[in-house]
């Protein structure tokens, strides 16, 4: 059985969320700043600029190409409603990053950014919109999926006009992107999952984390390295991985409950499995 919301877990995960939503309350206007455009590794190869902050984009686009193709012969072991294909939406945002970002790196400032940052936000809504189905009540794939969309796209818009305004504001950009990593790790310690391996999505969470810290430390990672990678790049490749953490967890999990119901013999079909047919017990 999974345990419902109690206002007590409430608390918690807004006691969780607090900093990001101090953020935007209280925290002034957070303009683009112009220097995130200057990357540590500024390399033409093959005619491309930024060679390897492009190239190190790619593998975005071919997981997102790859979850997609896994989902359409239904591998991914889920059981996302109908009307609300929450890991479809998922891979789309993940490959659409992986062509926004190669564009936003070829050609770097706040213009090209916009198309980078609009699909994350779909891959952000929609892995927490996913997380809290399975954890906390299924219903919320169909309550949840299209507010939350609409809310992180309507960051970057609103970011983007901001910036052609001349007072450009990040907050609430970086309340979508902020505000699941707090969140989502008080629902997985709360509330129990529906299917079996979380674990691997606290390695994607982690991996996440190791990327933006590789964002963070661009300079220093490029000269660490000799001038062979920079932080951005290694940024790139360790949010790939953290997708191929989360395919891995799609394609090996099962329903919680599938084991204990193999034991007993139980003839009820499984609450993970009953709202659709693309579940696949491995």
């Amino acid at each position: 059985m999974v345990p419902r919301p109690t206002p007590k877990v409430a608390l918690l995960c807004l006691l969780a969320a607090a900093p990001v939503l101090a953020l935007l309350a209280l925290a002034p206007a957070i303009p683009q700043d112009p220097a995130y455009h200057r990357f540590a590794d500024s390399r033409t190869l093959l005619k491309i600029p930024h060679f390897w902050n492009v190239f190190s984009s790619l593998p975005l686009l071919l997981i997102g190409v790859w979850g997609l193709w896994l989902e359409r012969r239904r591998r991914l072991v889920h059981d996302n409603p109908p009307g609300a294909p929450v890991y479809r939406l998922f891979f789309t945002g993940v490959a659409l990053t992986g062509i926004g970002s190669a564009g936003y790196h070829w050609a770097p400032d706040n213009h090209t950014l916009f198309w980078d940052r609009l699909p994350m936000t779909m891959g952000f809504a929609t892995l927490a919109v996913g997380v809290l189905a399975e954890h906390v009540s299924a219903a919320l794939a169909r309550r949840l999926l299209v507010p939350l969309l609409v809310l992180g796209a309507a960051s970057v818009i609103y970011w983007q006009v901001t910036e052609q305004l001349g007072r450009g504001d990040l907050r609430p950009y970086a309340v979508v992107q902020f505000l699941p990593l707090l969140v989502l790790p008080v629902v997985c310690l709360l509330f129990r999952s529906r299917f079996t391996r979380v674990r691997d999505l606290w390695g994607g969470l982690t991996l996440y984390l190791l990327a933006k810290l590789a964002e963070h430390f661009d300079a220093q990672l490029f000269d660490l390295t000799g001038a062979r990678l920079g932080g951005h790049a290694l940024k790139h490749l360790l949010a790939a991985l953290a997708v191929c953490w989360l395919v891995r967890m799609l394609l090996r999990r099962r329903c919680a409950d599938a084991g204990r119901e193999d034991r007993q013999g139980a003839a009820e079909a499984d609450t993970c499995s009953a709202s659709s047919s693309t579940v696949r017990a491995k």
